[in-house]
């Protein structure tokens, strides 16, 4: 069968360029559908790259705000443009995916525009505003991503009762933000707003934050909120939001079923996300969905047709967006011939609030739940050189190995630069190294890092040097 291309991506999100990209570099003829205006999906353009913008600009007057006189810099008064900070975030998202539309260009790949959609598991339909195309495509993969989910009772109105992608976009700083849910966005928006100003009351109905990681680091970070006078409200359970259009009204019940009122301007809804499936012609093709509205594949991420594939957000696993560009490769090396791999476990996870919280492989919740024999071994980073140095020293990191081969199966740390000392602990991890190991290399002086080494030193006989 003579078909248009030999491989079509659904999506342009990270899992979905970069597919893209690869299956080019392995000379497929490839092209890439999207169906809004700029390419990147949501990470580029309401996810990470904003996000992690917001939080940079907001850190960095926080800290001037709050810090800087401790090492003898005197600022007098402050302020802050808002609407200068937005356009700048902006801006960062508009390069970023204009980066991408040069990287398309440079590896030939076909763009189209439109909403893509399956009449059968060769052919899609690109449907636009004012037009609609037919392409047929010889393998075909799904990276739709995902959207916000809600609850039931709540009617986000995007105005005052907002999903993380108006909150990316306010008009203004919220006088008074109210964050429903306690994991990664919900955390890192709120974290924002409170910095410029706003008061936040952070609603969770589990009893800690970031419930997915080790516990630990979700009470170390409740502690960090807490000094910085975010209202936690852990154990509760929202069963009402409602808007006036100028302000919002939150009702939520704790364990003893007593209730407790919120009035605000914002209510962010940060419960998670959902699979992207919509009007995706999937049962055209006869791609089959879980119970839980994702795609089935199977471990060569192949959907229930064979030519069809899915990675990203609309699978099972981690909505992340590097896991997401890890699947991507995969897919493209698979359909080229090749044994690529893909190891779940050593995908790391991070929350970008400060201080920073990351973490790769199994925490001590799952160890226990397993019934896997561990050993534990923590340091402080109080204990470390450079992080008083840059007076930075709230927070640790936590090394579990196993208690008879010393091999490392979890990391967990919370403090300065987590997020970019992750990938130590997960190459260590995908080498199966032991504690050991980590514990003998040399680590620069004074770094960070070092307090890897120390942990790893503290989980091999108690023998960390500096605590």
């Amino acid at each position: 069968m003579s078909t248009d291309y030999d491989v079509t991506i659904i999506g342009s999100g990270p899992g979905g360029y970069v597919a893209a990209i690869r299956c080019a570099q392995l000379g497929m003829k490839t092209a890439i559908i999207e169906r809004y205006k700029t390419l990147g999906g949501t990470c580029l353009n309401v996810g990470c790259i904003p996000s992690k913008a917001w939080l940079d600009s907001s850190e960095r007057y926080h800290e001037a705000n709050t810090s800087l006189d401790v090492h003898g810099i005197e600022v007098g008064k402050l302020s802050f443009d808002f609407s200068k900070m937005s356009a700048r975030v902006q801006k960062v998202v508009s390069d970023t995916c204009a980066g991408i539309e040069y990287l398309m260009e440079k590896n030939k790949i076909t763009v189209l525009h439109g909403h893509g959609s399956l009449l059968d598991q060769n052919t899609i339909s690109i449907k636009s505003a004012d037009s609609e195309q037919k392409i047929t495509s010889k393998n075909i993969i799904i990276a739709t991503g995902s959207k916000p989910s809600s609850l039931p009772g709540i009617e986000i109105d995007k105005k005052r009762i907002i999903t993380s992608t108006e909150a990316l976009k306010l008009p203004e700083v919220p006088k008074h933000l109210v964050v429903i849910g306690g994991g990664v966005i919900g955390l890192e928006l709120g974290s924002v707003y409170r910095r410029l100003g706003s008061k936040v009351s952070i609603v969770e109905y589990l009893d800690g934050l970031i419930p997915t990681m080790d516990k630990e680091l979700g009470k170390h970070l409740a502690k960090s909120f807490k000094k910085e006078k975010i209202d936690l409200l852990t154990g509760h359970r929202v069963t009402k939001v409602s808007t006036d259009g100028k302000s919002v009204k939150v009702k939520a019940l704790n364990k003893k079923e007593k209730e407790v009122e919120l009035n605000c301007d914002y209510c962010l809804v940060a419960v998670g996300r959902k699979p992207y499936t919509d009007n995706l012609g999937l049962e055209n093709a006869g791609v089959s969905l879980d119970k839980g509205g994702r795609i089935n594949t199977n471990n060569t991420l192949q959907t229930s047709v064979d030519n069809i594939y899915a990675i990203g957000d609309v699978v099972a696993g981690a909505m992340l967006a590097h896991k997401a560009e890890e699947e991507g490769v995969f897919v493209a090396e698979f359909l080229a011939g090749q044994k690529p791999h893909i190891n779940y476990n050593t995908i790391p996870g991070v929350v970008y609030t400060w201080p920073e919280v990351a973490s790769v492989g199994l925490t001590e919740e799952e160890l226990k739940a397993q019934g896997i024999n561990y050993k534990s071994g923590s340091f402080p980073f109080k204990a470390s050189g450079r992080a008083r140095a840059s007076n930075e020293s709230e927070g640790f990191i936590k090394v579990l190995a196993d208690s008879k081969s010393d091999e490392i199966l979890g990391v967990h740390m919370i403090g300065p630069r987590c997020a970019d000392m992750i990938s130590e602990a997960v190459v260590a991890m995908e080498y199966r190294a032991s504690a050991e190991d980590i514990a003998r290399i040399c680590h620069a002086h004074p770094t960070y890092t070092e307090a890897l080494k120390e942990a790893c030193l503290a989980a091999t006989e108690n023998r960390a040097l500096h605590s």
